[in-house]
This record gives structure tokens, sequence and C-alpha cells, in this order.
């Protein structure tokens, strides 16, 4: 396995249509302006794009997102192990985390003495897939009744989605939600070179929705290979009897779809199994909650990826990690 370049990961990953939006170079890049570093690596049929966080004193923790490959691959390939850990001791890593892209579970007991189970995921490893194979009324009849009328009733009532470029106007209303439910929001810096590395390759689409000229809500999609992700998106408080978002979510679906999409990533709900999610959704708004109830009526199924695994180079300031992120968790 060695490091290649940007040009080299592009030309590699062409022969994995399946590949994650994660492990894109455009990812990559993107993150590397913003506080990582990328490197790319290759061992036989295995790659990977590994992004390196800076922390004080010159160490860094490694993170592997939603690598395509899996458990048992990685840990059979004794290169790979080796050339990861001289890859991260050049960077002086406390550890490394890998999250795999699918839906299957590590079984324990096949985990390697370097991988540890983490309790921690970057990524939220559940969430609701939707099926976007069909024509548009078999899309929506396998959505929740509430849902397909909501969408007419946007239309009904005069709302109109369409591409908008308007980056600035994205990040307020990206701002305005998130004081509203409570979560973080990137810069406009951040949103700008998203929309500006995948746009251009069209493997992007920012959309609003609007009525009467006034933008509503709108959202950031991203396609790649038969899948979609909805990744980032914002609402403000006005107009919201006409369910503007309803509407952009379908429009959303519809831009997948013609892109040649297959199944379409609504990107994050509560780590719980669906039993308790329908029995409290109705009653819990904390976290990922508020979202649960908006995002299930799409009539996708819900999934979830494998736990998080990391390789521990420095067993001290991994202790400390873990006490961080507890600690974050009871705040």
């Amino acid at each position: 396995m060695s490091e290649i370049s940007l040009l080299d990961w592009q030309s590699f990953i062409q022969t994995f249509p399946e590949i994650h939006l994660l492990q894109t170079g455009e990812w990559g890049e993107l993150k590397t302006e913003f506080g990582w570093e990328a490197v790319r690596v290759i061992s036989g049929n295995i790659g990977a794009q590994i992004l390196f966080r800076k922390l004080p004193l010159g160490f860094t923790v490694g993170y592997i997102p939603k690598l395509k490959f899996g458990i048992d691959s990685l840990i059979g390939d004794k290169s790979f192990g080796m050339e990861l850990d001289s890859i991260c001791a050049k960077h002086k890593a406390i550890f490394c985390k890998l999250e795999l892209d699918g839906w299957d579970t590590i079984n324990k007991l096949e985990l390697a003495e370097h991988w540890l189970l983490s309790p921690y995921n970057i990524q939220p490893p559940r969430t609701i897939v939707v099926d976007i194979h069909g024509s548009h009324d078999e899309i929506l009849a396998r959505m929740k009744q509430k849902c397909r009328y909501n969408i007419r009733l946007a239309e009904k009532k005069g709302v109109t989605v369409h591409a908008w470029a308007d980056i600035h106007g994205f990040h307020e209303m990206m701002q305005e939600t998130g004081e509203r439910d409570g979560f973080g929001v990137h810069s406009f810096e951040y949103y700008l070179r998203a929309y500006q590395l995948f746009h251009a390759d069209e493997m992007c689409e920012l959309l609003v929705a609007e009525y009467e000229g006034k933008p509503l809500a709108a959202l950031m999609v991203f396609a790649i290979g038969r899948r979609a992700w909805y990744v980032y998106g914002a609402s403000n408080d006005e107009e919201r009897n006409r369910m503007p978002t309803y509407l952009l979510q379908w429009e959303a679906m519809r831009w997948a779809k013609i892109r040649g999409c297959e199944e379409y990533d609504l990107w994050g709900v509560p780590d719980e199994d669906e039993a308790k999610l329908e029995a409290e959704f109705e009653t819990r708004h904390d976290g990922l909650w508020g979202v649960y109830r908006f995002k299930r009526g799409f009539g996708g199924e819900v999934k979830r990826a494998p736990q998080a695994v990391d390789r521990v180079y420095n067993p001290w300031l991994y202790k400390l990690y873990l006490q961080r992120m507890a600690g974050r968790e009871t705040a």
C-alpha cells in the first residue's frame, strides 16, 4: 500500500461505483480546507481516504469515514494494517476511527487485537433510506398518507421548488434553523466550497422551496452512482402551514431519480430500534427525535450502520478522549 495523489485516487474509485460520498476526493478536499488533512492510500483492491484532524502538541486523530470494505477484509489484509499504522505514526495519531459503509453488524469476536469496538460514531449510525425505484406514483404510494397529503398541499398552496445558487441565503437559513433546533452550523465558506466542489461535477444540487418568490426552505442533496444523500437542510418560520419542506424533499428525490439513483438516504435519526422510534416519536423532541417524525413519513426503511471501530496507538490519550466524550453525553 502506498500514499497516492488526489488524481490517482479519483481514478481508483472510478472502479467502485458504490463509493460513499465521504470517500470521494471532493469530500477530502473539502475537509482539507477546513482543519483536516486527507491522505489516500491503496493496498491491492483496498483503498481508503484517511482524514487527520490536528490536535495540540502535534498529535492528530485519524478518521476513515464510510469505507465500503468489510472489517474482515481489512483485518485479513496485514499489509493494510501495517501501512495504516505507519501512516498514523507519521501523523502522530492517537487513534484511527473507522466507520464502514453498509448495514451489517460487526462481530466482536472478529476484531483483531488492534481494533476496538468504539462507543462513539462520528456520523449518525441510524438513518432512513427511501426506495426511489419505480414511477413517481409508486414512490408516493410507499409514503405515509399524511406525507403524500402534505406534498400535494404544498403544490396547491403555491409552493414551488427550483435549483438555487444563493449560498448566502442558504447559510442564513441554516443559522436560523440551527438556533431554533439547537444544532451546529458550518460557516458560509464551508457550504460554498461544498457546493463548488460537487456541483461542478453534477454530484450536488441546492434546491429551494419558495412562495411568491420568498424562500421558505432549502436543502443540499448529493448523488453518486445509485445513491443520494440529504446532507444539509434548513427552513425559516414563514408560511410553514404551506408545508414547503415536504415538497422540497420530494423534488430532491425526483432530482436524484433523474440522476439514476435508486435510493435516497435521509441521513440521521435517533439511534434507537424501530419499535422504540415508533412508540416515542410523538412525545420526544430532543436530539434527532424532532426530525424523525418528519422523515418517517417518506416511507423509507430504518437502517443502522455498523458501530465504529478504533485502532489505538496511544492508550493513555485515547482514554482521555473516551472520558471527554462521556462528559459531553452527560452535560
